[in-house]
């Protein structure tokens, strides 16, 4: 898995998880605050918004506004924004991400196959 395929790997996690959070806000008024959040998450979806700029803040209000709902998002998506995101996260689950993307970066060196799901079980003795 190249860099591409991993950047499109998160946007397709950051897709569905936009989606679920659409769709279990969908009967919040409009101008509820939870919904509007949805729409932030919806616009970086759509392309509209840009990941890298938007994401950490979207990521930092779900987080510190609604903890409820930040068990549903993919931990990957932590790990692949970086930064403050990190701090989201555990110490020892950094390690596991650290250990999964050097993995992924040896796999692409070699232009290896590499899946994410299949590699955190192996990593943590889930198989």
């Amino acid at each position: 898995m190249n860099d591409q395929q991993y950047l499109e790997h998160c946007r397709t996690l950051w897709r569905e998880f936009s989606s679920t959070l659409a769709t279990r806000t969908a009967q919040l008024p409009d101008d509820h605050p939870l919904r509007e959040l949805a729409a932030g998450y919806q616009a970086v979806a759509d392309r509209s918004a840009d990941l890298y700029e938007q994401g950490p803040q979207l990521v930092s209000r779900l987080f510190d506004t609604y903890p409820e709902f930040a068990p549903t998002l993919p931990r990957q998506i932590l790990w692949f924004l970086g930064g403050d995101c990190l701090h989201y996260m555990a110490d020892d689950e950094i390690a596991q991400y650290q250990q999964l993307e050097e993995l992924r970066l040896a796999a692409a060196a070699l232009g290896e196959q590499f899946n994410f799901t299949e590699a955190r079980a192996k990593l943590l003795n889930l198989q």
